[in-house]
Formats: structure tokens, sequence, C-alpha cells
């Protein structure tokens, strides 16, 4: 199948990334979410990204609005009745997830394969909803998604190998290096990557070091490009923490177990770089 119709449901942080990359690479895409400020917003946020490219030389003003008149915002999923390819790209809740693919699987045509972006909850249950699991795969972008390369590529058991080609080339077509990882809680990356944050928010929990010391520690001494409690802020603490969440009730293993300090955080609306503060404040 030759994909020309490219959705993605979500005009958030992710989606509007994955909006914005699809439409750079000549795709026509529809962009969904449940409000008009929701796509006002994602919509100005691949203007800005794009602005910045001008600015830098790398894409002409001729370019960039060629990237934008390829994207179509709109909040009914009805939209969606002729696409080749859809990535969910909502909040990572597990409910909200399975029933988007629900309505997707009612209103897509039967060829279309239905993607999520899903961080952590497995694939084979996300797919449970509907009548077509053979189609149904993660594609798991990274944040910011126009600058990371790798895509995440996990099959459930009932993914069939051509959706998994397909979504492969795919990947290969955005510019993206992908990794196949088999479908358990957290796949690779998060299941590397949030037990670390977890471990940082403990240290910062018990007292073993300051923030900037913890960051320090990690960027210095191990040679991350950015430390765990700045990566945190960055991706979202209620996001860190429902991918804790998933992956703690999906193995029962206590070292899995999110830190209460982080709870505590989320719980306070201190969710990182979006809301202004978090580990960080960012005025």
């Amino acid at each position: 199948m030759n994909i020309r119709r490219f959705a993605v449901v979500g005009a958030g942080q992710m989606g509007s990334g994955i909006a914005q990359v699809a439409a750079a690479q000549g795709l026509d895409v529809i962009m969904t979410d449940i409000g008009e400020s929701f796509l006002i917003k994602g919509v100005k946020t691949i203007t800005t990204q794009l602005d910045r490219s001008v600015a830098k030389g790398t894409l002409s003003d001729a370019e960039k609005q060629a990237i934008l008149g390829r994207i179509r915002p709109g909040t009914d999923l009805k939209l969606l009745a002729d696409v080749d390819f859809v990535v969910e790209a909502a909040s990572e809740n597990e409910a909200i997830k399975i029933k988007i693919f629900e309505d997707l699987d009612s209103i897509c045509p039967s060829r279309a394969i239905l993607a999520t972006n899903t961080s952590s909850i497995p694939i084979g249950r996300v797919a449970s909803g509907t009548r077509r699991p053979d189609k149904v795969i993660g594609m798991h972008f990274m944040n910011p998604v126009p600058v990371m390369k790798l895509v995440e590529v996990i099959r459930s058991l009932a993914t069939s190998d051509e959706t998994f080609e397909l979504t492969w080339n795919l990947a290969l077509t955005l510019g993206k290096t992908p990794a196949l990882a088999n479908d358990f809680p957290g796949f690779i990356s998060n299941r590397v990557l949030m037990p670390m944050i977890n471990e940082a928010v403990y240290c910062l929990y018990h007292g073993v070091g300051r923030r900037e010391d913890i960051d320090t520690v990690m960027t210095l001494g191990m040679n991350h490009p950015m430390g765990p409690l700045a990566l945190a802020d960055l991706i979202g603490l209620d996001t860190c923490l429902a991918i804790m969440e998933t992956l703690y009730a999906g193995f029962s293993d206590s070292k899995y177990r999110p830190c209460p300090l982080l709870k505590k955080y989320v719980e306070a609306g201190w969710l990182g770089r979006k809301t202004g503060k978090g580990f960080y404040e960012y005025p």
C-alpha cells in the first residue's frame, strides 16, 4: 500500500511534531483533536518550529508554507474516513486510547493501519477494542519529534508482517531510524529510561543530592546530554508517572514503584515545562 493520506490524532507536543515531520516529507496530513483551541496551539507550535528553520536558512519561506498547506486541522474524527495510516498521539491514558481506537476502527477504511504513539501501554491491549488487531502497531516517536531520529516500532502478537513492514518503511520515509521492540510494558526505551528518572527523583526525595547536583552527576559523569530531572520536566511529570504506573502494574515488581515525590508534584499540578514548574522553574 502506498501511504499518501496520513492522520494524527492529538495536536499536542507529540502529535504536532509527528504532523510536521509527515508534512515535511510530502504527505497530506489530517491533524485532529477534541477542541479547536488544541488545534490552534498545535498549528502555532508547528509554525514556530518552521520559523526557526527559516531563520537558520535550512528552510525557505516557500517550503514552510508548503508544509503548513499540507496539514489540515479538524475536530471531527470522521475526517479520517479515507486515510491510509493513523498515528494516535493522545494522552498516556489506557482508557482514552482504547476508546479512540474503537472509534478509529469504525471510521477508518479497512485498509488503514492504526498506530499508537503510546510510550508504555501494551499494543495488544490497545488493539483489543478493534476488529483489525493485525493492522494495529506501536510507533513510538521521541520528543522533540522533528529533532529526534529514533522511532520504536512495536508489534503485538497479532500484528501482521505486512503492517510491520509498512510501518518500518514509513519510519524510514519520515527520515527516522526505526528500532524493533516486542510488546512488553514500557517497551525498550521507557523500561530503561523511566526507572532511572524515578531513581533520580528518589535521590532528591531522600536528600541524597540537590536537583542541580543530581543532574550534573549524570550529565558530566555519565555523559548524558540532559540530567534526569530536567529530562523529566521536558517529558512531563504526569507522563513519567503514568509510565511508571504502567510498568508497576504490568510487572508487579517493586523496582518500578513510582517515587512518592513524583506523585506529589503531579498532584500539585507541577508537571514540568508545560506548566512552568516541575523540578525546575520555567518562568
